[in-house]
């Protein structure tokens, strides 16, 4: 199978520093048996075969290829979203594991995106439950029908079929990128969990929706932060929060493949000051503006047409590799400060309700962003991940803190009794 458009840049920039996968993850009411666990991810196979697969190396392109056996499930180790080396990926893009209560399954980014990772994530819980407990649990809220053949929907590159063909020319600013002293080898993932009605009533009287607010308010604190490291306003840098737009909802996919695309809101702070009212305005009308379907069919289209192009398609993987790397260093990230990812409220079944307290998205790291937001709501309660690779915390602190500001409490977990160098910070 190929890969879809998004999917080819993964493999072709991964490198030591860079996770390059994402997380999702569910907590049960009781301990996990991972023996059910196994006998589900062996039935649903058949299934999801554009997520049972290895990546391969061909002479012009990467592809996938269908595992002739699934994946075995482990127990849960060190931090989330440890590196997937390349020797990994020849066997499997995908794990699944069990720690205590939660399931969890980590994806490398050239299978799926959020969406298509949380109809798994559903659909796996489900069948685990049905296994353990014998419930009857509906096709429904993203849960799809394990015994069901796949639909070629599902597995279709829904970029190509909906680039209109003519190129946006999209030229933006550079932002303001943020350092920190990289630290190897470990992942530091702080949880905020906020209660879900206390975020949306902050949004609503700021005239936002959760995702413009929250991405105002990491704006704000990061306005703050470079105006306190750099008192003269003409040096300061664009300060934006890159932002996946899930492109199903736009255009009707109902592919499981990657199917998401970034945009860039955010201010200049050499224009003046900016409140968080004037933040969520701001941000709020160029999300409308930018992420219509006309404008991300151009977006697309600037993806995908190179692609097709047939002596694009002649050359040699190994220098499409270089000139991927140059591309992506160059226009990749270079436009944001951080990325914040909302899946939104994600739904159950009713049957699974009773066995499911908390699900949970995390994104790893950027290849160069040392932080990373990701954000999920079920069960009123909204899980804010923030995850970075390097040893400052003061972006989290400054984030929820200023949340707690706005009136949404927020109670904070992290995985720092997980670090080899446990109380090195507070």
């Amino acid at each position: 199978m190929r890969l879809d458009n998004a999917a080819l840049i993964f493999p072709a920039i991964r490198q030591r520093r860079w996770v390059n996968a994402f997380r999702v993850s569910a907590t049960l009411t009781e301990p996990v048996d991972p023996a059910v666990l196994q006998q589900a991810v062996t039935e649903l196979m058949p299934r999801f075969p554009s997520m049972y697969v290895r990546l391969r190396t061909g002479v012009f392109w990467y592809y996938l290829e269908e595992l002739d056996k699934p994946p075995v499930v482990r127990e849960d180790y060190a931090y989330p979203l440890t590196l997937m080396q390349e020797k990994e990926l020849r066997s499997c893009c995908l794990r699944v594991m069990y720690f205590r209560n939660r399931v969890a399954v980590e994806f490398f980014h050239s299978l799926t995106d959020g969406t298509g990772g949380m109809v798994y994530l559903k659909t796996l819980t489900a069948r685990y439950l049905s296994i353990r407990h014998g419930v009857e649990i509906p096709a429904e809220e993203g849960v799809l029908d394990w015994q069901a053949a796949p639909e070629a929907r599902e597995l279709e590159d829904s970029f190509v079929r909906y680039s209109n063909g003519v190129t946006l020319n999209d030229h933006e600013p550079d932002a303001l990128r943020l350092k920190g002293s990289y630290e190897p080898n470990f992942l530091h993932l702080t949880t905020g969990v906020v209660p879900t009605g206390a975020l949306l009533e902050a949004a609503h009287r700021f005239g936002a929706t959760v995702t413009v607010f929250l991405a105002a308010v990491m704006a704000a604190c990061i306005l703050d932060w470079q105006a306190e490291r750099c008192p003269n306003r003409r040096k300061r840098k664009p300060v934006k929060v890159t932002i996946p737009i899930n492109l199903r909802r736009l255009y009707g996919s109902h592919t499981l493949r990657n199917f998401v695309l970034t945009l860039n809101p955010g201010v200049d702070p050499r224009m003046g000051e900016y409140s968080l009212s004037e933040l969520c305005r701001r941000m709020a009308a160029q999300l409308a503006a930018e992420g219509t379907p006309q404008q991300m069919a151009g977006r697309i289209a600037a993806n995908v047409n190179p692609q097709q192009i047939p002596l694009i398609r002649a050359v040699p993987l190994p220098i499409k590799n270089v000139v991927m790397r140059i591309i992506y260093s160059q226009r990749g990230e270079s436009k944001g400060c951080i990325n914040l990812s909302n899946l939104g409220a994600v739904r159950l079944p009713a049957p699974m309700c009773d066995y499911v307290r908390r699900l949970e998205f995390i994104i790893g790291p950027q290849r160069s962003y040392p932080n990373n937001c990701s954000v999920a709501s079920f069960g009123g309660e909204t899980c804010i991940n923030m995850i970075r690779n390097i040893r400052e915390s003061e972006l989290e602190r400054r984030f929820f803190s200023r949340l707690v500001e706005l009136g949404v409490p927020v109670s904070i977990e992290s995985n720092l009794n997980n670090h080899p160098l446990k109380g090195a910070e507070s």
